[in-house]
């Protein structure tokens, strides 16, 4: 892990690192929030519901891909 300083403050985390894992983690969170959104879906038999909850979970797949590689490009450079 990278050190950040501040003055007199040393940081684990430099600013990108933590926003980058903060939103890493709400997408997360959202994938995972999904299936049950998807099962309701399904119990309600709303097929067009169940497809666009798969097509938003999907595009959050996507999206966590993309902040994993620029936080390990941030976390390897300290900014990108």
């Amino acid at each position: 892990m990278t050190q950040a300083t501040n003055g007199n403050q040393t940081r684990p985390l430099n600013d990108l690192e933590y926003d980058f894992i903060t939103v890493l983690q709400n997408k997360a969170e959202a994938v995972k929030a999904y299936e049950t959104y998807i099962q309701d879906a399904q119990q309600a038999n709303s097929q067009p519901c169940v497809e666009l909850f798969q097509k938003l979970r999907q595009a959050d797949i996507e999206q966590v891909q993309e902040i994993r590689h620029h936080l390990q490009q941030v976390m390897q450079s300290g900014k990108m």
